[in-house]
């Protein structure tokens, strides 16, 4: 009864006008719904609380209330995880993109997600539904890297497809997947390269078909590639390299994805490639650490776990 009657007096503030009481009183609500075990209906009303300051652009409280929930599910252990997910990202969507805690938001929504799921870089579907909003704010770096771990190649295709139209030159038609595939591939997930490779050349207007020839030469040489890691031939790696050597020489960066995806599909030693220097260089550096250890639940976890 006396939660009730506290919530009657919160819906009377908002109302009125009068966020920072209402705010005082979600918290009070949510410290005595969650004493008592009761974390379905916190959950809930956590939700509404960030979900309607959000939307009224009461940010700060709306963020405290986003946090609230996400420390809610932690400790609830709530099995419906796919709903929470796609309400975490519409509530991270709503955060101003400028907003300091947004990203904090963000960080923490991945941890519970990749701590309720045993994915230690965050649950794909996270990473799915957060490269949709990166997408719809244009946010082109952003949208890549969360597709990069979303696991999803049809869908990482069609959003490539249409990140390279909008953002993208002509030229960069071969380059924007091909670069995408090799880090895949430098992720272990050669299936999710695939698939996604295949979707972007059938779907892109300017190359409309998944199979060989291709006009550029780049995306005849990935598609090859992609079908000998299945063979494990280290002569014919060696040969299609020499081949495409012209066409791989358009990106520095290239001969370095390709030792690291020779070292974890074919087995190749060969002697480490000269660094790239400066500040990007130190981006790239960043990233093949982090895949020196490749989580092997990238390859095995089911797809229509993210639906």
């Amino acid at each position: 009864k006396s939660i009730r009657r506290v919530l009657r007096k919160l819906e009377a503030s908002i109302y009125e006008g009068n966020f920072y009481e209402a705010h005082q009183m979600y918290r009070t609500v949510h410290f005595r719904l969650s004493g008592q075990g009761e974390y379905r209906d916190c959950l809930e009303l956590l939700y509404k609380g960030a979900l309607e300051f959000l939307s009224r652009g009461q940010q700060a409280i709306g963020e405290d209330l986003a946090n609230l929930l996400i420390e809610t599910l932690e400790i609830s252990k709530d099995k419906n995880f796919k709903l929470w997910i796609h309400r975490l990202c519409h509530l991270i969507q709503l955060v101003k993109q400028k907003s300091v805690g947004r990203d904090s938001l963000m960080s923490r929504a991945l941890k519970w997600s990749g701590d309720t799921s045993n994915f230690h870089r965050g649950h794909p579907l996270m990473h799915k539904c957060l490269a949709q909003v990166m997408a719809s704010e244009e946010n082109l770096e952003q949208a890549c890297h969360h597709c990069l771990l979303a696991r999803d190649g049809f869908h990482c295709g069609q959003m490539l497809v249409q990140l390279n139209k909008k953002n993208g030159y002509f030229s960069e038609v071969d380059l924007f997947i091909v670069q995408f595939v090799f880090q895949l591939l430098c992720l272990n997930d050669a299936r999710t390269a695939a698939e996604t490779f295949e979707t972007y050349t059938k779907f892109h207007p300017n190359i409309a078909t998944s199979t060989p020839p291709f006009k550029l030469p780049l995306l005849n040489f990935t598609y090859f590639l992609l079908k000998l890691l299945q063979t494990g031939r280290h002569s014919l790696f060696k040969t299609l390299c020499e081949i495409y050597k012209p066409s791989l020489n358009r990106d520095p960066l290239y001969e370095k994805y390709l030792h690291k995806i020779s070292i974890m599909f074919l087995g190749i030693v060969a002697p480490p490639q000269p660094a790239v220097s400066g500040f990007f260089g130190d981006l790239v550096h960043r990233f093949f650490n982090e895949v020196d250890m490749p989580d092997s639940r990238i390859t095995t976890e089911p797809n229509n776990e993210l639906d």
